[in-house]
C-alpha cells in the first residue's frame, strides 16, 4: 500500500488594501460609491415624470367605427375608463402610476387586474411590481402575483421595449441607463466636493516664520486682522514688506476637469435612450419642432401600447376601441388654432362649435351646421346661390 498523502488545507489569501494618497475625508466627499437606483437621478426622474404627466393629461375616448368614419361613445364605460377607473385614484394618477411602473420599476412590464361585479367592470387594480413575476409556459407565459399563479388573459399586461427571446415581456430601460446614471452622481458627488472642499485657497500670504506671532493661531489671525482684513470693500492692503508677500493662485476648477462636458453628454444620452427632446432633462432650450415630434413618437407610441391593450381586453365589441386624445398635446398657439379653425370652417370641414371647442370656449346654439364659400349658407343650400343657376339678374 502506498504512503496516504498528507492533506494541506489551502488557506485563502488575504486581500491587501490599497493605499491612497489622499486625505480620507475628502476621498469620501469625492467618491460615490453603491448602488445607484433609477428613482434617485433627477435627470431620469425628470424625463420620466414628464412623460407620465403628459400621458396622464390626456382624455381617453371610447371610439366606434361606423361607416361614415369613428365616432365617440359616451357612457358608462367610457365614464369608468376617462373618470373613476379605480376606487382610490383620479383618471389621472391612475394612469400616471402605469407609465411610471412601465419605465422604471416595471421593467418594461405594468400590470392592471380588473375587478368585476355583476358582469360589469367595478375597479381596476395595479399590483406592485415587486410582487408580479413571469414564468414561460411553452410559448406563452403565466403570471404570479404574490406567489398566486393568474392566467395573462384574465389582466392587463402593457409592454414597453419587448424582450428579443421572450416577446411577451418587456425589458425597460434599467441595463442602458444604470451606466449613465452612475457617472451623473459621480459628477454630482464630485461638484459637491469642490464646493466643499476647504483645500481652495484664492490668496497666499506669505510671512517669516521666525516672528513671534505667527508661531501659533492666535498670532496668526491677529497678523490677518491687522494688516489683511479691510473694514471697507475696495481698500488697499498695508503690509511690511520685509516680512509679508502675497501671490494669488487660481484652484482647479469644474472646467479643468471637464466635468461640464461630462454631465452635458451625459443627459443627452438619458435623453436619447428615453426618447426625449434633451431640453426636459435640462440641456438645451425649447424647441417647438422637438417638442411635437417628442409626442408623435414617444408619446403616442406608450399610448398605443396602453389603448389596443385596454381595448383587447376590457372590450366585447368588434366595432370598439380606445383612444388617447394626443392632438392636445402638441406645441399650439391661439393664434394658429384659430387661424386653422376659422380655414376649416369657411370650408365647410368642422362646425362653429367644434372650432369653439378647439380653442377652449363654450358651444353656441346655431353653430352646428356646416357653412361654406363667403356668404357662410348652410351647405345643404349651396346650389340655390342665383350665380349658380345661370340668372343674369
Amino acid at each position: 500500500m502506498g504512503k496516504k498523502q498528507k492533506k494541506v488545507r489551502a488557506e485563502p489569501t488575504q486581500k491587501k488594501s490599497a493605499a491612497f494618497l489622499c486625505d480620507l475625508k475628502n476621498y469620501d466627499i469625492l467618491c460615490s460609491t453603491g448602488y445607484t437606483k433609477l428613482s434617485e437621478n433627477p435627470e431620469i426622474m425628470a424625463a420620466v415624470n414628464k412623460i407620465a404627466d403628459l400621458i396622464s393629461n390626456m382624455t381617453i375616448y371610447l371610439m366606434s367605427n361606423t361607416e361614415n368614419g369613428d365616432v365617440r361613445i359616451k357612457n358608462e364605460l367610457s365614464r369608468k375608463i376617462d373618470i373613476s377607473p379605480n376606487d382610490y385614484m383620479t383618471r389621472k394618477t391612475f394612469i400616471a402610476a402605469i407609465v411610471r411602473v412601465l419605465l422604471l420599476e416595471g421593467r418594461g412590464n405594468a400590470f392592471v387586474i380588473p375587478i368585476t361585479k355583476n358582469g360589469y367592470i367595478d375597479n381596476l387594480v395595479i399590483p406592485p411590481p415587486g410582487i408580479t413575476a413571469m414564468i414561460q409556459d411553452n410559448y406563452g407565459y403565466k403570471v404570479l402575483i404574490n406567489g398566486l399563479e393568474c392566467n395573462p388573459n384574465e389582466m392587463i399586461h402593457i409592454v414597453l421595449n419587448p424582450d428579443p427571446d421572450f416577446p411577451w415581456q418587456g425589458v425597460g430601460y434599467q441595463t442602458t441607463l444604470s451606466d449613465v446614471a452612475k457617472a451623473l452622481k459621480q459628477a454630482a458627488k464630485t461638484k459637491k466636493g469642490f464646493m466643499e472642499s476647504k483645500w481652495q485657497p484664492s490668496i497666499i500670504v506669505k510671512v517669516d516664520g521666525l516672528t513671534d506671532e505667527f508661531a501659533n493661531k492666535e498670532g496668526r489671525k491677529k497678523l490677518l486682522e491687522q494688516y489683511i482684513e479691510s473694514s471697507e470693500a475696495g481698500e488697499p492692503w498695508m503690509i511690511p514688506s520685509e516680512q509679508f508677500s502675497v501671490e494669488q493662485v487660481k484652484p482647479l476648477s469644474l472646467t479643468d476637469i471637464a466635468l461640464p462636458e461630462s454631465i452635458k453628454l451625459d443627459k443627452r444620452t438619458i435623453a436619447a435612450i428615453l426618447d426625449v427632446p434633451p431640453f426636459l432633462v435640462g440641456e438645451g432650450e425649447f424647441n417647438e419642432g422637438a417638442w411635437n415630434n417628442f409626442i408623435n413618437t414617444r408619446i403616442r407610441g406608450i399610448c398605443t401600447a396602453i389603448e389596443q391593450e385596454f381595448t383587447k381586453k376590457l372590450l366585447i365589441s368588434t366595432d370598439w376601441y380606445f383612444r388617447f386624445n394626443v392632438r392636445s398635446l402638441y406645441s399650439y398657439d391661439i393664434e394658429k388654432l384659430s387661424r386653422v379653425g376659422d380655414d376649416n370652417y369657411t370650408r365647410g370641414i368642422m362646425t362653429g362649435n367644434e372650432v369653439r371647442d378647439w380653442i377652449g370656449l363654450s358651444p353656441m346654439e346655431g353653430l352646428d351646421k356646416l357653412v361654406i364659400l363667403e356668404n357662410y349658407i348652410p351647405a345643404g343650400m349651396i346650389g340655390d346661390q342665383k350665380k349658380l343657376g345661370g340668372n343674369d339678374e
